[in-house]
């Protein structure tokens, strides 16, 4: 079985270097908290990780489909508990896609696939939380499962 590994190392205050596949990501608090806001705080790199996961997984399909968007993003949101520990409780996901129009049926395609095939992150989070999406192709939402998911919690 593959697995990955990370190290982390105090490097003085609240800030913390983590060294992932050769790159190094700052962590590091408020200086309210005592940091030196040198980075962000560590729980929104798992969103970062979420969005990254499927962001690369759309890109990917699209491209092997031969296709290019003008603009692609993808914003996640993550609501959190207002009691410690606190942690995220959902996710939502909007992938924003500027391009031709007669893409749209295929960058749908390929967020479906990247969420219900593909991406490990949001299969992990799917497990312990509502992860949902909204799908806007040139400014026009085209799917969205946010009140489908939310029903069933």
């Amino acid at each position: 079985m593959a697995h990955h590994e990370i190290e982390t190392q105090w490097m003085g205050k609240m800030q913390f270097n983590a060294l992932v596949n050769g790159h190094t990501i700052i962590m590091d608090a408020p200086e309210r908290v005592g940091g030196d806001d040198y980075g962000p705080i560590p729980k929104p790199l798992v969103l970062t990780a979420l969005s990254g996961c499927t962001a690369m997984d759309v890109v990917a399909l699209l491209r092997k489909a031969g296709i290019e968007m003008k603009d692609f993003s993808v914003t996640v949101t993550g609501e959190i508990t207002k009691q410690h520990p606190i942690e995220y409780i959902s996710m939502h996901l909007v992938y924003s896609f500027s391009g031709i129009e007669a893409y749209k049926t295929q960058a749908l395609e390929a967020v479906m696939t990247s969420q219900e095939k593909l991406c490990g992150v949001s299969s992990m989070m799917k497990k312990i939380m509502p992860v949902t999406w909204d799908v806007v192709y040139n400014n026009e939402c085209i799917f969205s499962n946010k009140m489908q998911e939310l029903a069933l919690v």
